[in-house]
């Protein structure tokens, strides 16, 4: 199977999947790292694995389904059957989620449906939650929001820094994604309404 990787930042998710990858764990093939930001440290980590990239700007563009239409584009040159959210920190569209459905995961530092949005970390953190973690879910219309594939909890120690939580979430996240992606491509995940069976 042939993935894309979307990334905004540092991918370190991206490195993780590709990893995985590498070790023979995983029997499909990231082709491509798409970006919205042109300097996503995620594009260094891409060319240092010999992987195409491409920057797709939404300022480039005259509107959301224009801009979305050369990421489908790109996707569609290099026949790719999954993409990952790693770290992408824009809403993905209808277009995108009508063109790939039930093709699309994402990776949130929270345990859904709980903290949601782009400063988990941070709002369990402030929220006083003595556990907090990691889920990977199908990507559907609504933030955060698609059926859950996997979850995993992480504590609150009394000790922590907001900076000691979100390395070991990070930690967390490097191997419960590449887990999720190895059940997608080994098919062995099936979406029931709003839960996701294992089979």
């Amino acid at each position: 199977m042939r993935l894309a990787i979307f990334c905004s930042g540092n991918g370190s998710n991206f490195q993780a999947i590709v990893d995985s990858l590498k070790a023979k764990d995983i029997p499909a093939t990231v082709v491509l790292m798409l970006t919205d930001q042109p300097g996503a440290f995620a594009l260094k980590r891409a060319k240092q694995e010999g992987i195409k990239s491409v920057a797709v700007e939404r300022k480039n563009f005259k509107n959301k389904e224009d801009f979305e239409a050369e990421i489908i584009r790109q996707l569609e040159q290099e026949n790719i059957g999954l993409i990952c959210l790693a770290g992408y920190m824009r809403l993905v569209g209808p277009g995108l989620i009508r063109k790939y459905p039930g093709k699309i995961l994402n990776i949130h530092p929270a345990l859904l449906p709980a903290f949601k949005g782009t400063r988990a970390i941070k709002d369990a953190w402030d929220y006083g939650a003595k556990v907090t973690g990691v889920s990977v879910h199908f990507v559907d219309k609504e933030m955060d929001h698609g059926p859950i594939i996997l979850q995993q909890a992480v504590e609150i120690k009394d000790n922590d820094t907001e900076q000691s939580l979100a390395e070991r979430i990070h930690q967390v996240e490097h191997k419960l994604y590449p887990r999720a992606v190895k059940l997608f491509v080994a098919g062995k995940l099936k979406i029931a309404g709003r839960k996701v069976i294992i089979c």
